[in-house]
């Protein structure tokens, strides 16, 4: 009998929207070590559904088909910004910034040790999705990160 949720899938996954979903995925391998599982593609050759993973962790990615979704394309280079930002916390967030960066992507926010005791930083893919990466350095106490928070936002 068939699991209602497939082994590994459990929680929230992340489904991106490209232009070029097989030229994303080889990004992805370069820039953050994605191991694809499986692609389907449509008559035309776009994707219409993908699945890699991150760290061990599924994401999901196609092609955009605007002719089915009201004309309306959903990529964020077609929309111009995304609202939303992947996050992934990593043993070494400068390299994995540098990786990104060495495979195309442009770095929006240089890493830099934040106060809430990550190491952060941000980069847009080449396809409009904004990824960030931290690396946690120290645990602070809500208190502790009330009075850092302060202290950077009074400049």
């Amino acid at each position: 009998m068939a699991q209602p949720i497939p082994a590994g899938h459990e929680g929230l996954i992340p489904h991106l929207v490209v232009d070029n979903a097989a030229k994303a995925l080889e990004f992805y391998k370069k820039a953050f070590g994605a191991e694809p599982i499986m692609a389907m593609p449509a008559p035309d050759g776009r994707i219409m559904h993908a699945e890699f993973t991150v760290g061990g962790r599924p994401i999901y990615l196609c092609d955009d088909f605007p002719e089915y979704c009201g004309g309306q394309p959903k990529t964020p280079t077609a929309l111009k910004a995304s609202p939303v930002t992947i996050h992934q916390y990593v043993r070494d967030c400068d390299a994995a910034i540098k990786r990104a960066a060495d495979a195309g992507a442009t770095v929006t926010m240089p890493a830099s040790d934040m106060f809430w005791g990550d190491r952060y930083g941000k980069v847009t893919d080449p396809f409009g999705h904004e990824w960030s990466f931290a690396t946690h350095q120290k645990d602070l106490t809500p208190e502790q990160i009330a009075q850092a928070a302060a202290a950077a936002f009074s400049h």
